[in-house]
């Protein structure tokens, strides 16, 4: 019977079922998260300019719009207060107390090499070393840990600030470590320095030929200063030692696991040849990847991408963490190392204009298949030439295939564009895939490069929002520090980890907190198709959660700083608990 005794028993028969007065209790969850500061996102995107919408939850400043979440199946079944949620509480579900703490929809590392994460986890970190003295330095110290003849790997130096200062040759380095093979690579991946022995090792002499799209420094004589750029950086990998399946793998493993550790709940991973794939795909047959992955083939694989012109896209399915339904492809290289292809000469270089296209290995026939095959492309495009070139290539892609414009494509960097072109990217549908961090690292030489004028087309975003361009933000790591505090410090702050300049670089172009939250979760989610299926917290959504000790939301931009010593204290998977902040790893 009815067990509320102050309501009198109703019963309605209507078409062979009986209604009492109160609903049966709902069915168990397998986890609930309760005393939280949640906010779900499930209202409409803020204005061009920043402006909360109508309906969020912002009155002048930010509340969160529920405090607990109950989950089955790995599905959201509930969002509301703590009381309403007790009602899913049965004996056997998983109960987690967010003390306070605040939930977001699960971010997405939408540009990434964590296979290269992982790999440099077991390699020389150079980052923050300064000058060449103090790398040899370094490498010295290595070596004396390792018997001659072993190759020492490395990777960090800021190649954009070398470049600034002029890149050293290798005699230091060869001679002070000769009897070790020595490969470094920049932060970047656009730049290597390399020893003697090295380059011995690699065949590597006065007569080598440089690729298209690359340099190979050489001195008076023609012979190799062991400083590789753009194309030609990694000429030296098919000498360095073999890395088995199980190495790739665990290489994998390793690197999603740090970014499951750091939120993030499903990882684009940009420039996916065939050895990666097949290490992806034997993790995920036995369940052991540690995120979601939507995997970028690369389009330098013409192989690989014939293979799957033949099958077409390959999105995520019931059982499995893998989707393969982009393509990364390069127009042009970096702007640290003056390979980002622009309209005019280098500020700080008269006659140098960067490389891009054919010359970079940009095989438009190609590209254009896969597009119309139905992939997702992102082109990689810095220099405001290389951008140009890339939306011209796009739009000649819709011309001839209308269907690609359905494409969600990308320009990975978006960096540098010529105000003429800052609308073409909403016109044609392309999103702009864009660091943070980048323009609070680049800050100390971009400017040289660009000149005064043309820096102020970089690193864009408010311009780029205003302009109704799609945009998602990542960090192309391991590049640059994968940490979602630091992401929303830059974006929001235009300042550096030691919160430089006091007012931002350019602060014009930053972005609301909310904007950067949506770029690192539901836009995000936008890109990798996922929309549908994670992005906010509603019901039916899948169980994807990232949980922060500290509210981004609730921080004034002038304490902005403080945000940088956040920390991850949940990170949930489909309704799977894939990190804890008080569990062992």
């Amino acid at each position: 019977m009815c067990r509320r005794p102050w309501v009198s028993l109703v019963v309605v028969v209507w078409s062979g079922f009986i209604l009492a007065c109160s609903q049966a209790p709902p069915e168990p969850a397998d986890l609930v998260l309760s005393n939280g500061r949640i906010y779900t996102l499930t209202w409409s995107d803020p204005a061009l300019d920043g402006t909360p919408a109508s309906d969020a939850p912002y009155d002048g400043v930010w509340s969160p719009d529920a405090a607990a979440i109950a989950i089955r199946d790995g599905r959201i079944v509930a969002v509301g207060t703590d009381q309403e949620i007790s009602a899913f509480i049965g004996e056997e579900t998983e109960q987690i107390d967010l003390a306070g703490a605040t939930a977001i929809p699960g971010l997405v590392e939408s540009h990434a090499h964590a296979t290269g994460l992982g790999r440099n986890l077991g390699r020389l970190d150079l980052r923050g070393v300064i000058g060449e003295e103090d790398t040899v330095e370094r490498i010295v110290t290595e070596a004396a840990t390792r018997p001659p003849g072993e190759w020492i790997l490395g990777w960090g130096f800021d190649e954009g600030e070398w470049a600034t200062h002029g890149y050293p040759d290798n005699d230091l380095l060869s001679q002070q470590v000769p009897d070790h093979p020595v490969v470094l690579r920049g932060l970047h991946g656009f730049a290597t320095w390399a020893n003697d022995l090295a380059l011995a090792e690699a065949g590597i002499d006065p007569d080598t030929a440089t690729p298209s799209g690359g340099t190979i420094e050489r001195d008076g004589s023609g012979e190799p200063t062991g400083i590789f750029l753009n194309r030609a950086s990694g000429m030296l990998d098919a000498a360095t030692p073999v890395e088995t399946p199980a190495e790739l793998q665990e290489a994998v493993r390793l690197g999603l696991q740090e970014l499951a550790r750091s939120g993030y709940v499903r990882v684009h991973e940009a420039g996916v040849g065939q050895d990666l794939l097949a290490a992806m795909e034997a993790l995920d047959q036995r369940n052991e990847l540690p995120t979601r992955v939507f995997a970028m083939l690369s389009a330098r694989d013409a192989e690989l991408a014939q293979l799957f012109l033949e099958s077409g896209p390959q999105p995520e399915v019931a059982g499995s963490r893998l989707a393969v339904q982009s393509v990364k492809a390069y127009y042009d290289a970096a702007l640290g190392s003056r390979g980002a292809r622009m309209l005019e000469d280098y500020s700080d270089m008269p006659g140098h204009r960067g490389t891009s296209g054919a010359d970079y290995g940009f095989d438009q026939e190609l590209v254009k298949q896969l597009m119309a095959a139905g992939f997702q492309v992102g082109i990689h495009a810095i220099g405001d030439a290389g951008n140009r070139e890339t939306l011209d290539f796009i739009e000649r892609v819709y011309a001839e295939v209308p269907t690609a414009r359905d494409g969600r494509h990308r320009i990975e960097h978006a960096q540098v564009i010529h105000p003429e072109d800052i609308g073409r990217l909403a016109q044609l549908n392309v999103a702009a895939s864009m660091q943070p961090p980048h323009a609070v690292e680049d800050k100390t030489w971009a400017e040289e490069r660009l000149g005064p004028e043309r820096i102020r087309g970089a690193y864009a975003w408010r311009t780029l929002r205003r302009a109704s361009t799609h945009m998602i933000f990542n960090s192309d790591l391991a590049g640059s520090d994968h940490s979602i505090f630091y992401g929303l410090h830059a974006a929001v702050t235009r300042r550096d980890k030691q919160a430089r300049p006091v007012d931002g670089w350019y602060p014009e172009e930053a972005l609301t907190v909310e904007e950067a939250v949506r770029a690192y979760s539901t836009w995000a989610a936008w890109s990798g198709f996922d929309d549908g299926e994670s992005g906010q917290l509603s019901v039916g959504r899948r169980a994807d959660i990232t949980v922060l000790d500290v509210d981004p939301f609730a921080l004034p931009v002038s304490r902005y700083a403080e945000i940088l010593d956040g920390i991850v204290t949940l990170t949930v998977i489909g309704g799977e608990i894939a990190h804890t902040a008080d569990a062992p790893e």
